[in-house]
């Protein structure tokens, strides 16, 4: 799902432990590093996005976390020039978080 801008909605997951730990993810096959992120499926809201991605990246569960804060609006990001697929329709030409 591409918005009317050509973002793509999704969640992006900074994941804390007690110990004050942050998970920063090493990319396979690929010299990059990220935090579990998703796109948002249409139908779903940005929760259930974000919980679906936890456990699908990191194997956790609903009551396995606790959501501390979230942004108040999308954070929107372009994609480098290369990564756009220029001939797909709808355009994506970023992500919104």
């Amino acid at each position: 799902m591409i918005d009317p801008d050509g973002f793509r909605p999704n969640v992006g997951i900074i994941l804390t432990n007690d110990a004050g730990q942050v998970l920063w993810a090493r990319r396979i096959n690929q010299d990059a590093w990220q935090f579990p992120q998703g796109g948002i499926n249409p139908q779903e809201t940005p929760e259930d996005a974000l919980y679906r991605e936890l456990n699908e990246e990191v194997g956790l569960e609903r009551h396995d976390v606790q959501i501390l804060a979230c942004t108040r609006g999308w954070l929107r990001y372009r994609l480098p020039q290369r990564l756009v697929r220029t001939h797909s329709q709808p355009l994506c030409i970023g992500q919104k978080q």
